[in-house]
């Protein structure tokens, strides 16, 4: 049983994948993470299929946002979301390469953290439909620190392809 605890802080992860079977391991990943000490899933979002950014020679990937009430601190959550997509088989070859799940910390509260391991709020994330799109589904007021409504960056991905499905 988890403990209970008073001060917990909601942060938001998004999940992704596109190799082997993205559905099963991003549902995997989510259950993996209601076994984070600490930490209970509040939120998720539907799943979104999406084109790949960057490197575009891919397949299409499959993508959610959870909601996380937790007490880790931002440095211990990421390092057990890191875990998480080792166990899945996760291998960082070159930027934005094909992946078996990927795992980012988007929010953490409103903290702003910037360091070579860890930058809060995640420094992309107002760019990307696949981000935006399934975050504002389970948390419409959701704000990114210093940048103001995610809501408001909705036109500026409006072209990007994304086509929502089923529930995580």
């Amino acid at each position: 049983m988890k403990s209970a605890v008073a001060n917990r802080v909601r942060a938001y992860v998004a999940l992704g994948a596109n190799i082997g079977e993205p559905v099963k391991h991003l549902r995997a990943a989510v259950d993996d993470m209601t076994a984070l000490p600490d930490t209970l899933i509040v939120a998720r979002s539907s799943l979104y299929r999406s084109a790949p950014v960057g490197l575009l020679n891919q397949p299409d990937f499959i993508n959610a946002v959870v909601a996380l009430d937790t007490a880790l601190a931002p440095l211990a959550l990421l390092r057990q979301l890191l875990a998480i997509e080792a166990r899945h088989g996760r291998v960082r070859s070159v930027p934005n390469a094909p992946r078996t799940l990927d795992l980012d910390l988007l929010l953490y509260g409103d903290r702003r953290h910037n360091d070579p391991e860890l930058v809060l709020p995640h420094p992309r994330m107002h760019e990307r439909a696949f981000v935006l799109l399934p975050l504002l589904e389970i948390a419409p007021d959701a704000q990114i620190p210093k940048l103001g409504a995610a809501r408001n960056f909705l036109p500026g991905v409006a072209g990007q392809s994304i086509l929502r499905s089923e529930p995580i």
